[in-house]
């Protein structure tokens, strides 16, 4: 469980920094926060949402916020 907490908190600076890049169009950035939330723990699916919210804006937010199952 160790590792994968490890690989999961990994992929989360991942996400941050492409959707850095990608926040000059929308949908595109829309796009790679699907994908990065479906790599994602449910924990680190907050903290990223949270983190879109306060860089980027409410419209670059997922509505609804995609939960795992």
């Amino acid at each position: 469980m160790k590792k994968a907490k490890e690989k999961s908190r990994k992929m989360l600076a991942y996400s941050k920094n492409v959707l850095s890049k990608m926040s000059f169009d929308v949908m595109l950035f829309k796009k790679e926060l699907t994908k990065a939330c479906k790599n994602l723990l449910e924990e680190e699916i907050e903290e990223l949402m949270n983190w879109v919210m306060e860089k980027f804006g409410p419209q670059y937010v997922l509505k609804p916020i995609p939960v795992k199952k």
